[in-house]
């Protein structure tokens, strides 16, 4: 299995991360904001995802295409239409087996996300501080996109829940859905071979 991030997951795609979180950048603009995403995932695909798949093994990746979707789309208000067209040139048009959407609050899951990590400062990275209102869009943004989407599957999170509570459910949803959909290292491979023939 390989685990890995976005922005992020190669030594390019960390820069631009630094890049899209700083504070110091407020001025980026929407636009530049999701090229710069979309420059990071283009080389993540090539330089890291493809080759994991090709190999057979489960990618598991912290935010991907649905989080442009949900971020860009939804929270900046940037076409849909125009972000689905540049996401799939930079994917090769690879698309996860399943997206695991935690929910909660808004407000609670901004707060949980500032007290995690000290990444920029205490009041959290360029993305965390662009106000409530915008976090509230992203959360329906993801919530629109679960509705539309089968492969998006949605695990509430109570507020007062612990990380542990949330992370049994999780280790059950995924047994479940790996029994159901026979999703192992062999249908992995499988399916990699078909999306890329």
């Amino acid at each position: 299995m390989v685990h890995t991030r976005e922005p992020g997951g190669t030594p390019l795609g960390e820069s631009i991360r630094k890049l899209l979180l700083d504070p110091a950048h407020r001025r980026l603009s929407p636009k530049t904001e999701f090229l710069l995403y979309e420059a990071c995932r283009s080389q993540h695909v090539d330089e890291k995802i493809q080759s994991a798949l090709s190999e057979g093994k489960v990618v598991v990746c912290e935010r991907f295409s649905d989080a442009t979707m949900a971020y860009q789309g939804y929270g900046r208000g940037l076409d849909l239409t125009a972000l689905s067209r540049v996401d799939r040139f930079a994917t090769a048009g690879i698309q996860p087996d399943a997206t695991l959407l935690f929910d909660l609050p808004a407000e609670v899951g901004l707060r949980k996300a500032i007290s995690s990590k000290r990444e920029f400062s205490t009041k959290g990275d360029r993305i965390e501080q662009a106000g409530l209102a915008f976090h509230r869009r992203v959360r329906r943004g993801y919530l629109a996109l679960a509705r539309r989407n089968r492969r998006i599957r949605v695990i509430s999170v109570q507020p007062g829940s612990s990380p542990e509570s949330t992370f049994d459910r999780l280790r059950q949803f995924l047994k479940d859905m790996i029994q159901r959909e026979g999703l192992n290292e062999g249908c992995a491979k499988r399916r990699s071979q078909h999306r890329q023939s």
